[in-house]
């Protein structure tokens, strides 16, 4: 046998560090996924790898997020943005978000 089937894969198993929020976005390696739930650290939790989420975007002129368009995680400013450059890929807009939008309506994973 070459591969045996484990799970479905929508979530995986994810034991933090540091404690952590629901709705975290977490990057691990070419991994990102979101906490559905707190999870302490030390303590086995989840991470969803797929779905729908509404997720923090910069505001302001220059900001808006056409439907369809890719989307990154930018790590640093903890926000999405359409900038592929320096940020990690995270999903589509399934809805258009105009620039004064706190947050934009995310695929998570891709085709």
């Amino acid at each position: 046998m070459i591969a045996k089937y484990v799970y479905r894969g929508d979530v995986i198993d994810y034991t933090p560090d540091v404690d952590v929020a629901a709705g975290s976005v977490v990057v691990i390696g070419s991994i990102i996924g979101i906490t559905k739930l707190d999870i302490k650290a030390g303590q086995l939790g989840a991470l969803a790898l797929v779905g729908v989420f509404d997720i923090v975007k910069a505001s302001g002129e220059g900001t808006a997020i056409a439907k369809g368009a890719k989307v990154f995680w930018n790590a640093t400013a903890k926000q999405i943005t359409t900038i592929a450059t320096g940020n990690v890929y995270l999903g589509e807009a399934v809805a258009a978000a105009v620039a004064g939008d706190a947050t934009a309506r995310v695929r998570l994973g891709g085709p």
